[in-house]
């Protein structure tokens, strides 16, 4: 029961409880649009894909889930998204043990070390973020859906609330076929939505420092500091390579007025930081721009969050440490401020974790399934960083496949440390270090 007990188990015990109950919720017959009841694998994948935030599906929810279902499925992913990872974050904080050496490391890269103090500053934060955000942005869609498109208003609040959720919570699940491609034109729409997604991918410590500090930067943690100035330039940066590679691509952004382009490559160059809304079809877009999309995906989004990914954070302390040793600098950091050494290794450790998963699934799916292999490795990234987004592959993947899938988006949101941390619960460190010696690296 100790074991049971410890924050490090206990987050990925409650996530994989969360999807089970949400599968077998699933697999009752009048979660389904025809009375059926879901086959389990479908049930599971949707379930799993719900909790962990992801948005990948297999069935069509809108046609293929009846509105109980579509409840659920929903429940599901608020659950995900901030329910079961705040519990157990606060449930770690509140043990009062103290953190060893295995609770640092997640801690450091998926709550950034929130003190006991902190317990009800954050309830508070959380509670309020969620719903005003998800009010705000509800009200917003369901005003739009009503007056601009005819919708009647149980179907416009449906809809509004249902995108709000699943936008705050970086979901990606839509109650629309064809995700909100029938908006590309409607920034009330887009923007709301993309804004959401923006703030809730920053992450909790973000929010928390920025209610402490307002906008006065130089009082701002460096964690915050990075999160904010890595978001900007992943953004600024993903929205001019989606701009100037789809500009003439009659599939995607070709036949849109210059506005329309410019709106709808700033929706995609957020969507990819783990959201999985798409306003563009993802299989008619240029190779160049799917690999762009590679990297944006795998990046994700704020720890400590809703967000995927290996986060924003590990992928500039790698660029710093790069950067430094081209430089020659002893010290490696950012902002005017030194990274620690354990840092440095956690970053590089999610980061071979992560890719060393993608890889492995990858060659896996691409020896049992005849689809075309830059496909599967999109899907499998999407997996892992909870981002949602699909070329189209999702339903034609073999069950052995959607079982991979499963496994990497419950990693992708559990984390890669947290996840071989629980697994090697029990360990213990060495008392003895080997000699020191060099060895020619490059």
């Amino acid at each position: 029961m100790r074991r049971l007990r410890d924050p490090i188990l206990l987050i990925p015990l409650l996530f994989a409880a969360a999807i089970l109950v949400g599968a077998l919720i699933l697999s009752l017959p009048f979660a389904t649009s025809s009375g059926r009841a879901a086959p389990l694998l479908t049930a599971l994948f949707t379930s799993t894909s719900a909790v962990a935030v992801t948005g990948l599906i297999v069935e069509d929810t809108p046609v293929y889930w009846s509105p109980f279902g579509q409840t659920v499925i929903l429940i599901l992913f608020q659950i995900g998204g901030f329910g079961i990872m705040t519990a157990a974050t606060l449930f770690g904080l509140m043990v009062g043990r103290g953190f060893g050496v295995r609770d640092h490391v997640t801690t450091q890269v998926e709550r950034n070390r929130l003190a006991t103090g902190d317990v009800p500053s954050v309830l508070r934060l959380v509670l309020a973020i969620t719903l005003v955000v998800e009010a705000v942005v509800a009200i917003i869609l369901a005003a739009r859906f009503a007056f601009s498109y005819d919708m009647s208003l149980p179907a416009a609040l449906w809809h509004g609330l249902f995108h709000s959720v699943s936008a705050f919570n970086n979901a990606g699940f839509s109650s629309f076929s064809d995700s909100v491609m029938g908006y590309q034109a409607d920034p009330v729409i887009l923007g709301p939505i993309a804004l959401s997604v923006v703030l809730t991918a920053l992450g909790f410590p973000v929010m928390q420092d920025i209610r402490a500090n307002r906008l006065h930067w130089r009082r701002w943690a460096l964690h915050s500091k990075v999160t904010v100035a890595g978001t900007a330039f992943l953004l600024a940066s993903g929205f001019a390579a989606i701009l100037f590679m789809e500009w003439s691509n009659a599939a995607t952004l070709g036949p849109m007025a210059v506005g329309t382009k410019m709106l709808n490559a700033a929706f995609h160059s957020v969507m990819p930081r783990t959201a999985g809304f798409n306003s563009l079809d993802m299989g008619g877009m240029h190779d160049e721009t799917v690999m762009a999309n590679y990297l944006l995906m795998f990046i994700g989004g704020g720890s400590a969050g809703t967000a995927g990914g290996i986060k924003v954070t590990t992928f500039f302390v790698l660029f710093a440490v790069v950067l430094s040793e081209i430089l020659g600098r002893r010290d490696t950091g950012l902002f005017q401020r030194r990274f620690k050494g354990e840092v440095q290794r956690q970053a590089l450790s999610v980061t071979v974790l992560g890719a060393s998963l993608i890889f492995v699934a990858t060659t896996y799916i691409a020896s049992i399934s005849p689809l075309p292999l830059d496909d599967i490795l999109f899907e499998c990234i999407s997996a892992f960083s909870t981002v949602g987004l699909s070329t189209g592959i999702t339903a034609d993947l073999p069950p052995t496949a959607l079982v991979v899938i499963m496994a990497l988006m419950f990693i992708g949101r559990v984390g890669t440390i947290t996840i071989a941390t629980a697994l090697a619960l029990g360990k213990r460190e060495r008392p003895y270090r080997y000699p020191e010696e060099d060895l020619i690296v490059g």
